[in-house]
């Protein structure tokens, strides 16, 4: 809906809809007459939801680079490698590719995530200079990219099941694994309870800070 060149949200029409079947209701609505489902405009607590999941993400993350990431057993040794450390021995090895993989995946990928969630959240509390639409793409983003943030965990599993040579050598996931599951899980938790409405908002448009003009002293 538009009004004098400007788009009118459903909740500023007095609608509400459903997030189970999509059906739409008038506002104030608290069932749905379709499916039953309870009926919610916003939640009120989706910001408290989205930094808790960020913290106990980040909190994760930290073990998942500190800890060992895999456990090498043969006859004379036994040997154990972080996330980077694993990539780096892949290299000297000769597999670049794989190695930046996981670097990408397991480094650049989660820092990036807590960035661009964080820097989301502020924005809706705080106003930004990045326009609504940039936002959203960042936002689409995360969400697009959450699926690939577990490749190393995914290496680990295939070495684990190919190199199992009885006596002779073995490979078995490290604490470090379980660390980087739970933080992608509850960095994918943190980004679904991020309400991109919050930046369409115009509350929150009216917080964007105004650009600082120059101005000039004159001396008599």
């Amino acid at each position: 809906m538009e009004s004098a060149g400007r788009v009118i949200s459903a909740r500023e029409a007095g609608l509400v809809a459903c997030r189970r079947c999509t059906r739409v209701w008038p506002a104030g609505t608290e069932v749905c007459g379709r499916c039953g489902h309870h009926i919610r405009s916003r939640d009120d607590h989706a910001m408290q939801k989205v930094w808790a999941w960020w913290l106990v993400a980040v909190a994760a993350y930290i073990p998942a680079n500190v800890l060992p990431m895999l456990h090498t057993r043969t006859l004379v040794l036994v040997e154990e490698a972080t996330i980077i450390g694993g990539a780096v021995e892949l290299a000297q090895h000769g597999a670049w590719g794989v190695a930046i993989v996981i670097l990408i995946a397991s480094v650049l990928i989660p820092i990036g995530k807590f960035a661009v969630i964080a820097a989301l959240a502020i924005s809706v509390r705080r106003g930004a200079t990045m326009s609504q639409l940039r936002r959203q793409q960042l936002f689409e983003l995360v969400e697009y990219i959450g699926r690939w943030s577990m490749i190393d965990v995914f290496v680990v599993a295939l070495l684990s099941s190919l190199v199992q040579l009885g006596t002779l050598a073995a490979i078995a996931p490290g604490p470090a694994s379980l660390y980087f599951a739970l933080s992608v899980i509850f960095t994918m938790l943190s980004a679904q309870s991020f309400d991109s409405r919050l930046i369409w908002d115009p509350d929150t448009i009216a917080k964007r800070p105004a650009r600082r003009t120059a101005t000039r002293k004159t001396v008599g």
